[in-house]
């Protein structure tokens, strides 16, 4: 099967590219590279080091004995999306080429604008592409939890039957995002599932939960590790809390550290997607997948960080500063996940097997968190609207063109 992976040089796209190429496969890719910039523009970097992207594909050539053919273009110019599906003509597309970071959506208004406009673009474009080049294949859309809130009831997976006034009928289930970023994955998910409905596409929504971890099996050569962002902006919460233990800070719970949600490991996480494109939805079909393991506090995630950084010989501290973010600290969460598991998925990672393995491989690493060990700490207030100024020397540049390919 031909795969075409939009973002294909993040944190999920490489490794998913990888384990594609590991299982027969042939895989396409296509990035801008505005990740590696957009976290340069918050004074981070990788703590894994990340070699350009022609390096990148030297070593999948010379360690694994594939190829990846790869476009260097921006989602946001429908030409180039032109081009690719019409020179490609894929039998899946995994669109991952989205700016990921709810954070970075609140900094500013050129944040907030700037992240709806492009991930709404790019998903249009690449809707429009299907339907003249690419109409039998399979969309793969990364979706998110997020976009549900935390409703006081059970969550399903996308739809649920609903009873009104003496009618009934199956419905989207209503989102409550959270943030400029979640809400951009809203307008997505509607818009795919209503191009699926007029031009008889095939759609899977993948509503993602928090991923956690460092590597993948794949992943047998340094050359080969996917990124990894540990800062408040960029980092998610778990690969956050275990670069502030191994840096000696207090691990930042906000608040009361009661907000839940699903997480899943990142090998669990590729996998999940694999699946979902073996098993593709039906012509004109939108369905929806919940992909996440378990749900966790962050109380629980940060006090399983600190025990296990106390078993390696680190002093872990929990610290709880007042809550940058407009959310609930204390809630129910129960959302339903049972698609992805009546297709064959089971879990192979434990949460407290990948912290071990995170802490192992970030030890190579403690001389680059060391170096922006001032970028862990929260300074983008949800409620300031303009946090420019609160980022001092961190301060980001409204977005611009992409950067070179070169290390992140």
């Amino acid at each position: 099967m031909k795969v075409l992976i939009t973002g294909i040089d993040g944190y999920s796209g490489w490794p998913l590219a990888l384990h594609l190429l590991a299982r027969g496969h042939e895989v396409v890719g296509i990035d801008n590279f505005v990740t590696r910039r957009r976290v340069r523009e918050v004074g981070s970097w990788s703590a894994t080091p990340i070699p350009s992207f022609a390096r990148r594909q030297a070593a999948v050539r010379e360690v694994l004995g594939k190829e990846i053919t790869f476009y260097r273009g921006d989602l946001g110019r429908y030409e180039v999306v032109e081009k690719v599906l019409a020179t490609e003509r894929p039998d899946a597309i995994v669109h991952l080429a989205e700016q990921r970071s709810a954070p970075y959506s609140m900094i500013d208004v050129r944040h907030a604008v700037a992240t709806q406009i492009e991930n709404v673009t790019s998903t249009l474009h690449l809707l429009y592409a299907m339907r003249a080049y690419a109409p039998d294949a399979h969309l793969v859309k990364m979706g998110t939890m997020g976009e549900y809130g935390t409703p006081k009831v059970p969550i399903p997976e996308g739809f649920f039957e609903v009873e009104y006034r003496g009618g009934k009928d199956t419905l989207p289930f209503p989102r409550q995002a959270g943030s400029w970023y979640h809400w951009s994955k809203v307008f997505d998910s509607g818009d795919v599932m209503f191009a699926s409905r007029i031009w008889n596409l095939r759609a899977t929504d993948v509503m993602q939960g928090v991923i956690y971890g460092i590597r993948t099996p794949e992943m047998t050569d340094r050359r080969l590790l996917t990124r990894f962002d540990f800062d408040e902006t960029w980092g998610t919460v778990v690969n956050r809390f275990i670069a502030q233990a191994i840096l000696g800070v207090p691990l930042t719970v906000y608040g009361r550290g009661g907000q839940t949600r699903g997480f899943i490991a990142l090998e669990d996480s590729v996998q999940s997607l694999r699946i979902a494109i073996e098993h593709p939805a039906r012509p004109g079909e939108y369905r929806v997948f919940n992909q996440f393991d378990a749900a966790y506090s962050v109380n629980h995630l940060a006090q399983t960080a600190s025990r296990i950084a106390t078993e390696l010989g680190y002093s872990a501290t929990i610290a709880h500063p007042p809550n940058p973010r407009v959310e609930a600290e204390e809630h129910g969460y129960e959302p339903v996940h049972e698609h992805l598991y009546e297709l064959g998925y089971r879990r192979t990672r434990t949460l407290e097997e990948v912290i071990r393995e995170i802490f192992t491989t970030l030890r190579r690493y403690r001389g680059r968190l060391v170096a922006k060990q001032h970028v862990v700490q929260p300074a983008i207030d949800w409620r300031q609207g303009d946090n420019r100024g609160s980022l001092g020397t961190r301060a980001p540049t409204p977005p611009g063109p992409p950067p070179s390919s070169g290390a992140a």
